[in-house]
């Protein structure tokens, strides 16, 4: 593959999903991270991107696909009822991690004083959380990424491996049978290890998840104990995620 080739893959890519680690675009454009390097190099220069610490992200997106405040306007009234459903499952004085996700952040809103400590990646999270004297907030390290609100990168992985919470609360881009799927390999870095840092799994995922696959794999359904949607989730999807063993709440 020739370097405008790759290097217009790479631009293409990075229109999609706005961010990429160097392993990503690597794997994308099947060269060597160091070939990865040079060619963000030249496309820095021509004021494609900006080279961030271990990768890249686009410097003027055509969509707000992954703005957080331009999300958080999409399906709001079915959001705020998963958020109180949610909410709810959280028994008191639970540790509990909460992922970027709007969804998610609609979670947050209704917890009240029933986490014990709060950990996330989400800078709306912890905003909310700011002035909540109950409640402990444990925030990752990591990259900043304003347009969407959110830290990632390998420091807000590192950060999660000695941490533990009772419960994670967690959106995703799409489900099916064959699994739960992100719009992002650097979300879904994170993600995993939230994954592997709770107790019980709680994925928060309104109808238009449903029947839907994302761009990237975040995990397989037995890892999964609850997922809680709104009553436009198809009911046939809902009735074979139950009989996998999966609570599943449909919120009013």
């Amino acid at each position: 593959m020739q370097a405008e080739e790759r290097q217009f893959l790479i631009e293409q890519h990075l229109q999609k999903v706005e961010f990429a680690s160097l392993e990503e675009l690597s794997e994308r454009v099947d060269v060597s991270v160091s070939t990865v390097r040079r060619d963000l190099t030249l496309l820095e220069a021509k004021g494609a991107l900006r080279r961030t610490h271990g990768g890249a992200r686009l410097v003027a997106p055509k969509s707000d696909e992954f703005i957080f405040t331009a999300r958080d306007t999409h399906q709001l009234g079915e959001k705020e009822a998963i958020g109180q459903a949610a909410a709810a499952l959280i028994q008191p004085n639970q540790g509990v991690i909460i992922d970027s996700g709007t969804t998610a952040y609609h979670v947050a809103k209704h917890l009240g004083g029933k986490a014990s400590h709060v950990i996330t990646n989400s800078l709306p999270v912890a905003n909310h959380f700011g002035s909540d004297n109950s409640v402990e907030v444990l925030v990752t390290g990591g990259v900043i990424y304003p347009r969407l609100g959110v830290l990632v990168g390998p420091l807000a992985v590192e950060s999660l491996s000695g941490m533990h919470a009772d419960v994670a609360v967690m959106s995703a881009g799409g489900i099916t049978l064959d699994g739960i799927t992100n719009s992002h390999a650097l979300l879904i870095d994170i993600q995993r290890a939230m994954l592997k840092s709770a107790q019980r799994i709680i994925f928060c995922l309104d109808h238009t998840k449903f029947n839907r696959r994302s761009v990237s794999p975040l995990c397989e359904l037995d890892v999964v104990d609850t997922i809680v949607t709104d009553a436009q989730a198809p009911a046939d999807l809902v009735d074979q995620l139950k009989q996998t063993g999966i609570e599943v709440v449909v919120a009013d």
